[in-house]
């Protein structure tokens, strides 16, 4: 994205024009390029959130000791359900839901297939996938006590899978950034 492009969709959200940066044909605009932009936000800060845990997160708790790293991730998974990340995870959610709605409704000329492809990318690789793989381990976890033999001998386990699906669920969301932000500059 270029700062042109920038400094278009700047001008865009307080109403100045809705031409592309090369003045060609006008580029999403009034409630859908709302929309949009709100798309990039959440869905990117999604992919942020999920991406630290993918990146470091999980690593640092599968470097303590079983019991500590289970008692750790029982902690976060508790901190989770909380407006902060619910509110940016499931607004998102919404959003994208709307939006692909809203794309099929209207059918717009300009950036169709991203947001169609931002949509489906987000509510199938990010909150999809959270239903079926992350919570199910989360709560198989949060049945364990976290000194027992059978907390120990599932960490290894929960670590490897929780963290692989969570890499699937951190590119699905940046891939939805994306798509939104290239809906933006079609």
């Amino acid at each position: 994205m270029t700062a042109v492009t920038v400094v278009t969709a700047v001008t865009m959200v307080a109403g100045k024009g809705s031409r592309s940066p090369d003045g060609g044909e006008d580029m999403i605009d009034g409630p859908y390029f709302v929309l949009t932009v709100l798309g990039v936000l959440g869905t990117g800060l999604t992919a942020g959130a999920f991406y630290a845990f993918s990146a470091f997160v999980m690593r640092g708790l599968a470097a303590l000791p079983p019991a500590q790293g289970v008692a750790a991730m029982q902690a976060v998974n508790v901190s989770a359900v909380r407006p902060a990340f619910m509110l940016l995870f499931l607004g998102s959610t919404v959003l994208c839901a709307v939006i692909t709605v809203v794309t099929f409704v209207l059918w717009p000329e300009e950036g169709t297939v991203e947001l169609l492809v931002g949509g489906v990318l987000y509510l199938i690789g990010s909150f999809g996938l959270t239903a079926v793989a992350n919570i199910p381990r989360n709560d198989a976890l949060a049945g364990l006590e976290p000194g027992s033999p059978q907390a120990a001998a599932y960490w290894p386990v929960y670590v490897r899978e929780w963290t692989m699906w969570n890499h699937v669920r951190a590119l699905a969301s940046a891939g939805a950034a994306l798509a939104y932000l290239l809906a933006l500059t079609t």
